[in-house]
């Protein structure tokens, strides 16, 4: 591209489909909106220096700009999905767009109701419709495909994890409303859903890594949480401090999370405080449950006494925090790492296995396999994509 800069245009479908996400958890009018559609009319600006308009398309599931498909993530496949389930195939930017176009434009893709959505072009952003036959029955049909593969839940709520993780990073106050919903809808899920794990999201870039494996810990303790007979306030407490347990990765350095290899003793060092940083965020955090704090604080320490943080002679380790050890380790498992490819579940079981009684809590861990086996309809699966997590609790590795 000469006239038109893909990562220009990335950035631009990045806020706006993290202001979808914002929209769709709070209000077309929330500050956190309104500041998303400013930073995009700002990045629009940057674009029309140099040339007078901006056209995206959607063509066989990709979108195009100027002729040349955005690379697939997270943000490009839920800005495009919402174009294409609303029958978009073209959206036109002018030169003269304002941020209140930009939020009614975000308004509209925000929709809880696609099927019920009136498409209206604006002064500067005009609509291409496509021929969408979509009934009631058909959109029912689709929603349930959907809820029985799960696999689109967790990239829903990424977004709205980004902004969340956002605040915390710098350290602006935590939305733990958000949080909630997030995991309501997760809850949901496996209510409705016949195959709760296959929700499991895949990591495309160093960028997710935190946001996924927060996703991906929190279904993994649900489901455990759930086979115990859990319901009710613990229920989402748990799903809360799942989704909060690795908060303190925030503010580890990114080139100390983000390196390939194992870590050297001074990185892993810092590595190591992580626990305890995010335990006295939340600790500060008003409306976030105390368990949040526990298991942020407790979910490298292990069974048999080691691990980190180190903890006294006679501390007992919570039952949240020891479900959360044994998701962490399963999705680090599960992840391709720069020294070692991602692992299948006929490999991870016996792992598992051997550090029940030790690392991890013999009783959960033999639930949760028992769980895998009857909810992971195809064990091999997992060598096909990289998931988000940490590294096993002996690798020198972010965890």
């Amino acid at each position: 591209m000469t006239t038109l800069s893909l990562d220009a245009v990335q950035k631009l479908v990045s806020l706006l489909a993290t202001a979808m996400a914002n929209c769709s958890l709070y209000s077309p009018d929330h500050p956190q909106v309104m500041r998303l559609c400013i930073q995009a009319l700002e990045k629009l600006s940057e674009i029309f220096a140099a040339r007078e308009d901006l056209s995206l398309m959607v063509i066989d599931e990709e979108l195009v700009a100027a002729g040349h498909p955005l690379p697939a993530g997270m943000y490009v496949d839920r800005f495009t999905r919402a174009l294409s389930l609303r029958g978009i195939g073209h959206v036109r930017f002018l030169k003269g767009i304002n941020s209140q176009e930009l939020q009614s434009l975000v308004t509209t893709l925000a929709a809880h109701k696609p099927e019920e959505t009136e498409i209206i072009s604006l002064d500067h952003i005009r609509f291409g419709r496509v021929e969408v036959r979509f009934t009631a029955a058909a959109h029912q049909e689709s929603r349930t495909q959907q809820m029985l593969a799960l696999s689109d839940v967790p990239e829903e709520e990424l977004a709205r994890l980004l902004e969340i993780y956002e605040a915390a990073k710098q350290h602006r106050r935590l939305h733990v409303e958000g949080i909630a919903e997030i995991v309501t809808g997760f809850i949901h899920a496996f209510d409705e859903a016949a195959e709760p794990l296959l929700a499991l999201a895949p990591v495309r870039s160093w960028d997710e890594y935190t946001y996924t494996h927060s996703s991906n810990v929190c279904i993994l303790n649900l489901a455990q949480a759930l086979a115990l007979g859990i319901e009710g306030q613990l229920l989402h407490d748990i799903g809360i401090a799942a989704i909060l347990h690795d908060v303190g990765k925030l503010y580890i350095p990114e080139e100390v999370l983000n390196k390939p290899g194992k870590l050297d003793d001074r990185e892993w060092a810092l590595m190591r405080q992580h626990p305890s940083l995010g335990a006295g965020y939340l600790l500060e955090s008003p409306g976030v449950p105390r368990l949040a704090v526990v298991v942020a604080y407790e979910h490298h320490m292990r069974l048999d006494g080691t691990g980190y943080p180190s903890a006294p002679p006679g501390w007992r380790q919570n039952l949240c925090s020891q479900m959360t050890a044994i998701s962490d380790y399963f999705d680090a498992l599960r992840t391709r790492r720069s020294y070692r490819e991602a692992m299948s579940m006929d490999r991870i079981g016996p792992i598992l296995l051997e550090a029940a009684g030790t690392q991890l809590h013999p009783g959960l861990t033999r639930n949760f396999l028992e769980i895998l086996r009857r909810l992971v309809p195809h064990p091999g699966q997992e060598k096909e994509e990289a998931t988000g997590g940490s590294a096993g609790p002996s690798e020198k590795r972010p965890t």
